[in-house]
């Protein structure tokens, strides 16, 4: 994965540079601090994933995304410290939106994400119908099964969510992302609602800042006490105290 950083702050590109320099396979290609050398260095280097921050001088970061012609266009991760910029950025398809300080967790699982966004993205011409596809792979959608569905702000109105293509959401101050296998898409809600809406439903309540698809974990990382769910996408999420017995009996889990 060819990565070309952008940020107008040094200290964060040099944070990125070395949490990126633990992910294997990532190889950055270039450095910006506004839009317009980011836009010059894209055109010159055809990066897979372009890592921009939000706010900079002059030309911002969603400006700057708007503005890529080049083709094929590169996969964009946002990177800010305001979450209400979320919807914009999803409007642009970005295939994530990471809020500061950025974690190394989250910043690879978005870049796992954009590289399959990338496979994805070259046979198919819209990522919404891979979503649906991948979604009815996996045995969620039934037709008339009433589960709930989220409707997602977006500059143009709103997207809609189905609740079968999310693999697990977390809290995010004042909204919640919800995490499918392409993209995440940001809602303005709490936790409480959130776990009245999805009371019977495959989502189960992990931590009281996090909710997991049990069929998307794949290994359960024990640390004494602590538990960690090992996400098929790479994503890690700590399960609370109180919620370890719940998701032990849900995923049939012996001591």
């Amino acid at each position: 994965m060819r990565v070309l950083l952008v940020d107008d702050e040094t200290l964060a590109i040099d944070r990125l540079r070395t949490l990126l320099a633990d992910v294997e396979g990532v190889t950055i290609v270039g450095e910006a601090g506004d839009g317009e050398s980011a836009l010059a260095l894209i055109g010159e280097t055809l990066p897979d994933l372009v890592i921009l921050d939000v706010q900079m001088p002059g030309r911002n970061g969603l400006r700057t995304a708007g503005a890529i012609t080049v083709d094929p266009a590169p996969e964009i991760v946002f990177i800010t410290a305001h979450e209400h910029y979320a919807p914009d950025a999803f409007d642009l398809d970005a295939a994530d939106y990471i809020l500061k300080p950025v974690r190394f967790e989250r910043l690879r699982q978005a870049i796992d994400r954009a590289r399959k966004r990338r496979m994805l993205n070259r046979t198919a011409d819209r990522v919404e119908a891979l979503e649906s596809q991948l979604a009815a792979l996996r045995g969620g959608a039934v037709a008339g099964g009433g589960d709930p569905e989220f409707w997602v702000p977006s500059r143009h109105g709103q997207v809609r969510v189905p609740l079968e293509s999310i693999d697990w959401i977390e809290a995010a101050r004042d909204y919640v992302l919800l995490h499918t296998a392409l993209r995440s898409f940001m809602l303005r809600t709490t936790m409480t609602a959130l776990e009245e809406k999805l009371t019977g439903t495959p989502l189960v309540r992990v931590h009281r800042s996090a909710f997991v698809r049990p069929a998307r974990v794949s290994e359960v990382r024990r640390d004494g006490r602590s538990v960690t769910l090992m996400l098929a996408d790479g994503a890690s999420v700590q399960v609370g105290p109180s919620y370890v017995s719940t998701i032990e009996t849900v995923l049939g889990l012996s001591r």
